[in-house]
């Protein structure tokens, strides 16, 4: 490691340190400071920043970051709970809970609603805001990290007539009743998301807002700087450092272009201007060493030729540590039932996630892709066992599972990402479309027919999962101390009946072979840095200790110990009190490649077997990797 990358972690560690003291000599707010549940030594400066350096996120003692997590969630579009993720801090602790414990997210995209917050022109709602934060505050306290986004579709719910097939969220009414805006039709329009192109008033009053038509992205960013400026202010520092950022405007795009100009043109001249402005409010609120996550036209990478549009914010120049190169994919082809007949299959998306990391790489920042999914009832939900897996592969790796073991150097960096979505009142909504209590919605998520979600409450209101465990809560490298190599997760989720395996042991590796069986693995390669912290990889609750062998050129064992200094590969809870486990790999040296397996598809292997697959293991990284 160059002597600058030496200074930069340093100053990072030293900077984690002098917030986490901070933290406990001052509070912002009425709430104490105080560390969180399940804390071990290194846990509270890792965790008292987190920036981007190097195009990777990293946490308060230089280690490398990936965010894995939510949505929380879709019910902030409707009105039943006023435009809330939760109808109360109880259900947001629920919500929490299950989230880390049966899903294994660390992080979340908190959404918020322009039009709760600002219900009045130039009134913001402290009641909104108050509420808001109060249940953010339960996501941070159960270790979770938080970026909030302003979220829209079709611009606004009041752009819709009573008795539409749509509806949309995100600006006030005030605001649509300032323009003369046409009466909404879409034509023949099966899925929701073609008003954004073919409905007349939405493409009328999303081009208004960023031509800052009366006033209206003045009055947005002024609204969003006091609601950051509150957030702030109602943390303790503590929590504050848990929140990890800002998404500006969900899924941007222009309405209608000006005569002659083209999609690369106003992200250019239109919305890369706003985030300026909006880097420019989060400074003001106080959130200056935070990232904004920004995002390009929304079809910019779409994978239909006829829907997508230049864009990645190509002339954006280097972005660096201020900003996060932030989209979102979601399988048209699969989604329409018509271009797409099949099942996703082994690397269908590597290319497409492939991209975002370029395109990350490119403006020299991280990336994260902040909202995927497909539907989970419906006409093509079929597909969904399959294109999840295929997601979270391309997530994990930009290899197909097929050629990963004989091309790990091409895996790259392991990508952040959020799923779409986790609301656990999905199939119990009790909301009037468009304020018509002759359209109540209460199937799915109780918006535009979507099903989406995760998660429900069951009949004694506990959340239960609604997709596999086995797809959803993932072995994934939450924290490297150093860079990651390569990385690979084979979750043996399920389609139906069949158990999907596409990255299985080659038979070049009997041993390995043999100790992983049929159960799940994992294998991740990293570069250490000196770190005396450890490398830590999410443990799925169907890893419990007693089953989980893990085989590392730091040593091998079977049900690992409880974490020390001393040890160098050993298990622990995650912070914040849920029942969430990590396994935990010290290794202190510098500039070291290290592997680390770990499954829990061994039974009572013997020490032969355990050494023999060490054997394998080492020499298939001396030669793929060295």
């Amino acid at each position: 490691m160059s002597n600058v990358a030496d200074m930069s972690r340093l100053r990072t560690r030293w900077l984690g340190v002098v917030v986490l003291v901070t933290g406990f000599l001052t509070t912002a707010g009425s709430q104490p400071a105080s560390a969180l549940p399940d804390e071990l030594w290194f846990d509270a400066p890792a965790a008292a920043t987190l920036t981007v350096e190097n195009g990777r996120f990293t946490d308060g003692l230089g280690r490398e970051v990936v965010l894995r997590g939510y949505n929380v969630s879709g019910e902030t579009k409707l009105k039943e709970n006023n435009g809330l993720p939760f109808a109360s801090v109880a259900d947001a602790k629920k919500s929490a809970t299950a989230l880390r414990a049966l899903g294994g997210g660390n992080s979340v995209r908190f959404l918020l609603s322009w039009a709760y917050a600002e219900p009045v022109r130039g009134q913001v709602d402290t009641a909104y805001l108050a509420a808001a934060t109060d249940q953010m505050r339960a996501f941070l306290d159960a270790g979770i990290r938080v970026y909030p986004d302003f979220h829209q579709d079709l611009y606004s719910r009041w752009l819709f007539d009573s008795d539409s097939w749509y509806t949309g969220d995100g600006a006030p009414k005030w605001a649509v009743d300032l323009g003369d805006y046409p009466d909404e039709y879409c034509g023949i329009c099966p899925f929701w998301g073609q008003n954004i192109t073919s409905n007349a008033a939405v493409t009328s009053a999303s081009y208004d807002f960023w031509h800052n038509e009366y006033g209206l992205q003045d009055a947005f960013l002024t609204t969003a700087q006091k609601t950051m400026t509150y957030v702030k202010q109602n943390l303790t520092t503590t929590q504050f450092a848990g929140v990890v950022g800002f998404d500006p405007w969900n899924e941007p795009h222009a309405g209608t272009y000006d005569s002659g100009q083209t999609s690369r043109a106003w992200e250019k001249d239109v919305l890369w201007p706003f985030y300026v402005k909006f880097r420019a409010r989060m400074d003001a609120a106080g959130w200056q060493a935070k990232p904004a996550f920004v995002e390009p036209n929304l079809f910019w990478n779409a994978n239909l030729d006829f829907q997508k549009q230049e864009g990645g914010l190509l002339d954006a120049g280097t972005l660096g540590p201020r900003f996060v190169f932030n989209t979102h994919f979601y399988d048209q082809k699969a989604i329409s039932g018509v271009f797409m007949w099949g099942k996703a299959e082994d690397g269908q998306y590597v290319g497409d996630f492939g991209t975002v990391r370029d395109r990350a790489s490119a403006t020299g920042t991280a990336g994260i892709i902040s909202e995927f999914g497909h539907p989970l009832t419906g006409s093509v939900s079929d597909k969904a066992p399959t294109v999840y897996k295929a997601m979270y592969q391309a997530l994990d790796s930009r290899v197909k599972g097929a050629n990963w073991w004989s091309d790990p150097a091409g895996s790259g960096p392991v990508l952040s990402g959020s799923q779409w979505q986790w609301d656990i009142y999905n199939g119990r909504h009790h909301e009037l479309m468009n304020d018509n209590p002759d359209k109540v919605q209460t199937e799915g998520d109780g918006w535009n027919s979507e099903d989406l979600s995760a998660v429900r409450l069951d009949d004694s209101g506990k959340a239960v999962l609604r997709q596999d465990a086995r797809l959803l809560d993932r072995v994934y490298p939450s924290a490297t101390a150093g860079r990651s190599v390569a990385f690979t997760y084979e979750d043996r989720s399920r389609d139906g009946s069949t158990t999907l395996t596409w990255n299985p042991v080659p038979s070049s590796l009997p041993n390995v072979n043999q100790l992983v069986g049929s159960g799940q693995y994992a294998l991740l390669v990293w570069r250490s840095d000196g770190s005396s912290e450890p490398t830590e990889l999410h443990l799925p609750a169907s890893f419990p200790n007693a089953s989980t062998t893990v085989v590392s050129d730091l040593g091998t064992t079977v049900g690992p110990p409880a974490y020390t200094r001393t040890t160098p590969i050993a298990t622990a809870s995650e912070p914040g009190g849920t029942g969430s486990r990590r396994l935990l790999l010290t290794a202190a040296d510098s500039g070291t490649l290290h592997y680390a397996l770990v499954t829990n598809g061994a039974t009572a292997p013997s020490t032969s077997l355990l050494s023999a697959a060490r054997t394998e293991l080492s020499s298939w990284m001396a030669s793929e990797l060295n």
